[in-house]
């Protein structure tokens, strides 16, 4: 993102908010049956959980299988 953001006061429409669903990374650890998969993430993200994952003492794996779980829920 190198072009800057520029913004304006036009009105945005009709909003709706939608409620959020997903858990707080402190609600995503928990044993589950599980299957390997590869999946390619990006950096951001695997920092972000890993991080989070050390300040909770849990594994990063185990907080995103968490969070998937909650939107196939979600979604269901």
């Amino acid at each position: 993102m190198k072009r800057k953001i520029k913004y304006t006061d036009e009105p945005l429409g009709k909003v709706r908010v939608i409620t959020d669903f997903l858990p707080s990374p402190e609600e995503l650890a928990f044993k589950e049956e599980t299957v390997k998969v590869t999946i390619s993430l990006s950096k951001a993200s695997v920092e972000f959980f890993k991080k989070e994952a050390t300040r909770h003492h849990t594994q990063y794996q185990k907080m995103i299988r968490r969070l998937l779980d909650e939107y196939a829920a979600h979604q269901s």
